[in-house]
């Protein structure tokens, strides 16, 4: 639908997708240029991620988070944290298998157990829902046992965040039901307020069932380079290192060297892209507010994740977006897209400037002016 419209020549202001849209900061683009000069980098690379890369995210894990990684054996570079967890489920899933997956989640978090043969009992997350109630009642309904759980904070796409005690408890939790973690830390940096999110790995003897996936595309707009990493327990690292030697000969290597720059170079740029998503945040809630949308201001991701407006809500999510599309030309993403239990909200994505964004709101304050007559219309087409 918004192809259509943008081709119809309307002028679609999208928070749909989470794709940044700034470039990748100089410096790493440079490297890559460098690097690529040399006629020997085109060949085959590696596809754990050369050896200067897992190096580099060792570094990161002990400067940000405290926490000691070895890089031959606790860390492998991926195509983006996404192709990581799809191989991961490859590599330690059976068919018939259960995994407890939260529900609404990022796609991947449950399809790439799905392609695999698994189970997916869902548990449900989100505002004013208690996360160990919910795991709880799921892992009461499993036969057999699951092997997995698959944890996101900061979460896509409800932008709640959780602090140290609570990974402390979900590691006993793991422990007493003999499960793995599979922890989605991609919005690690992308925070804004005081305290920083914290990773599983903290967590004394967490190493033992945890692994944890990191990416660079939105800490530092490197979406299309397609980089990230799987981090912590040996025996997962070692089992995605041989399904990955498979399939794939990893990043070319220009850009794992330029992704290199990137962690150990300097830190400017990922402050600076912390504070133009705080700055965004702001101007967005602000401005939904005063047209009449009330959304709660998110302490992390790119994302905030916003209840449909109560004359809307009946509609649920898909068709909400579709409307907001063809009256108000913006698109979100429809909650239910992440999960059924997503169907009361839409995701937005900060992913335009602040001059587009207090247009969306322009926009959205005219469509909730004529809420009546759009409601009206919709019903009388069904």
């Amino acid at each position: 639908m918004k192809a259509e419209a943008r081709a119809a020549g309307e002028d679609i202001i999208d928070l749909g997708m989470g794709n940044p849209d700034t470039p990748t900061p100089p410096h790493i683009v440079e490297k890559l240029v460098e690097t690529v000069q040399n006629g020997r980098t085109h060949r085959y690379s590696t596809s754990r991620g050369i050896p200067g890369l897992r190096r580099a995210n060792a570094a990161y894990y002990k400067r940000r988070f405290g926490v000691d990684i070895d890089p031959e054996t606790e860390t492998i570079a991926t195509l983006g944290s996404k192709e990581g967890l799809a191989n991961l489920a490859m590599a330690i899933t059976a068919p018939g298998d259960v995994i407890l997956s939260p529900n609404p989640s990022y796609p991947i978090h449950p399809y790439g157990f799905i392609i695999a043969g698994a189970v997916i009992r869902h548990f449900e997350v989100g505002p004013g829902i208690d996360f160990f109630e919910a795991l709880e009642r799921g892992m009461r309904h499993c036969i057999p046992t699951p092997t997995c759980l698959i944890l996101n904070f900061p979460s896509n796409p409800t932008a709640m965040t959780v602090d140290l005690d609570f990974y402390r408890k979900v590691v006993d939790y793991a422990k007493k039901h003999g499960m793995y973690i599979l922890s989605d830390l991609a919005y690690a940096e992308i925070y804004f307020g005081e305290e920083k999110p914290p990773s599983i790995l903290q967590v004394e003897g967490a190493k033992d069932i945890a692994v944890e996936f990191t990416s660079l595309s939105k800490t530092y707009s490197m979406p299309g380079w397609r980089i990230g990493f799987a981090t912590g327990n040996r025996k997962l690292v070692s089992a995605l290192t041989r399904i990955k030697s498979y399939l794939d000969y990893g990043a070319f290597t220009p850009i794992q060297v330029a992704a290199t720059a990137a962690l150990n170079g300097p830190q400017d740029c990922v402050e600076e892209a912390r504070a133009m998503y705080r700055s965004r945040r702001d101007v967005m809630i602000s401005g939904m507010k005063a047209a009449g949308w009330d959304i709660p201001s998110p302490e992390a991701t790119m994302f905030a994740w916003a209840p449909i407006p109560e004359p809307f809500r009946e509609m649920g999510s898909l068709e909400f977006s579709k409307l907001l599309l063809q009256k108000a030309q913006v698109a979100v993403a429809p909650g239910l897209g992440f999960g059924e239990h997503g169907d009361k909200f839409v995701r937005i994505a900060m992913v335009e400037n602040e001059q587009r964004i207090r247009q969306a709101c322009r926009n959205v304050k005219k469509f909730m002016s004529e809420a009546e007559a759009h409601l009206a219309e919709y019903k009388s087409k069904r």
